[in-house]
């Protein structure tokens, strides 16, 4: 699997995550700070976005201080339904229930150990094949398309 990383900020866990995806198979492209200092979270947010809206990328790990920020940029780009997740159940229900497409995680409150862990979350559960499920994912899609200008 393709995967963008991107962060404002180059930290311990950033590289374990990259570390970790690659280590897990994936072809992973660094962003931001990752690459180059300084970089601006919405710039890094919005480019990854893109990447992965536009089908070169399957999904993208992205990071932030508090990771709301992150996630907020990333989900102005349409098709993008970005997740702030701070421990394994919320990576799990966000991949499960909103089909997920990039992973944010928060700088200040993730440990390694812990990024492991929404890692394995992430990569282990795939989207819900539940009526319900799909109808939600659908009334978010066209809600963007009728928000879109």
């Amino acid at each position: 699997m393709k995967i963008a990383v991107g962060s404002d900020m180059k930290t311990r866990v950033t590289g374990t995550v990259v570390e970790d995806l690659r280590r897990r198979g994936h072809e992973v492209t660094v962003f931001g700070a990752l690459v180059t200092e300084p970089a601006m979270w919405p710039k890094v947010a919005v480019e990854a976005a893109e990447k992965v809206a536009s089908g070169e990328f399957d999904q993208a790990v992205l990071f932030c201080w508090t990771g709301t920020g992150i996630s907020m940029a990333a989900n102005k780009v349409p098709g993008i339904r970005a997740a702030l997740c701070t421990d394994a159940e919320t990576a799990r229900g966000a991949r499960m229930w909103n089909d997920a497409n990039i992973l944010a995680m928060s700088l200040r409150l993730v440990s390694e150990q812990v990024a492991k862990e929404i890692l394995d979350a992430w990569f282990e559960t795939g989207p819900s094949r539940d009526a319900e499920d799909a109808a939600c994912l659908a009334f978010l899609a066209e809600a963007e398309e009728k928000y879109r200008k």
